[in-house]
């Protein structure tokens, strides 16, 4: 029996898929922003002189890169209000979110403070600059000059992954589809739809960063 496409039936849904597009692409800027800040501070730590704060920061990354992004987020969503911790299904998916994105851009970031010169830092401390005015002025905007592909790579790829934040009822795109096929029963239609909304998505964030990261890093360059 032959299957006959038919689109027609998803057309009353699309205000509900920009809903859900615009859901998914907000949850993303704000962990974009919370889990650079997060990889700066902890790039930072994991390269600083005390022992300590290395070894935590090391083990966050290693924990988070180790595991299902799936299970950080119900972690977080399920596990921490058994510590008294209560989050709403939104707050949580950032949460998870932001750690996730914060510890794959720790390495990211690391990688590209230890590919600055050293005679770039020594210049700094010859001209009286605290190590805090050396990172934030020298090496922090260098390191992400060189890394920005990469970070930008990696933000899209959380954002494709954040498709499963709709197991904890976030109204986000994966969420508008499974509702709609639920209703029409069109699913190649409707899960077609979806990824392609979601290769538009990757496309449009992923030029946009770079774009913005190249005028803002054009000094830096």
């Amino acid at each position: 029996m032959a299957y006959t496409l038919d689109f027609s039936g998803l057309a009353p849904y699309a205000p509900m898929f920009v809903k859900g597009a615009a859901v998914t692409l907000g949850l993303t800027a704000v962990a974009t922003v919370l889990g650079c800040g997060l990889g700066m501070l902890c790039a930072a730590g994991r390269n600083s002189r005390h022992r300590e704060l290395g070894w935590l920061v090391s083990t966050y990354v290693e924990l988070i890169r180790n595991t299902p992004f799936l299970v950080q987020l119900f972690f977080v969503f399920f596990g921490l209000p058994a510590l008294g911790v209560q989050l709403n299904e939104y707050t949580a998916a950032i949460l998870a979110m932001t750690l996730n994105l914060g510890a794959y851009a720790t390495e990211i970031i690391r990688a590209g403070m230890d590919a600055v010169p050293r005679g770039h830092r020594e210049a700094a401390a010859s001209l009286a600059m605290s190590p805090w005015q050396i990172f934030r002025y020298v090496v922090l905007p260098q390191a992400l000059a060189k890394v920005l592909p990469a970070l930008v790579s990696q933000i899209v790829i959380v954002m494709l992954g954040s498709a499963v934040i709709s197991q904890i009822s976030v109204t986000d795109l994966t969420y508008a589809g499974s509702y709609v096929q639920s209703r029409t029963f069109r699913a190649f239609e409707t899960y077609a739809l979806v990824a392609l909304a979601y290769l538009v998505l990757a496309i449009v964030v992923r030029a946009a960063l770079m774009f913005a990261g190249r005028k803002l890093m054009r000094p830096a360059r």
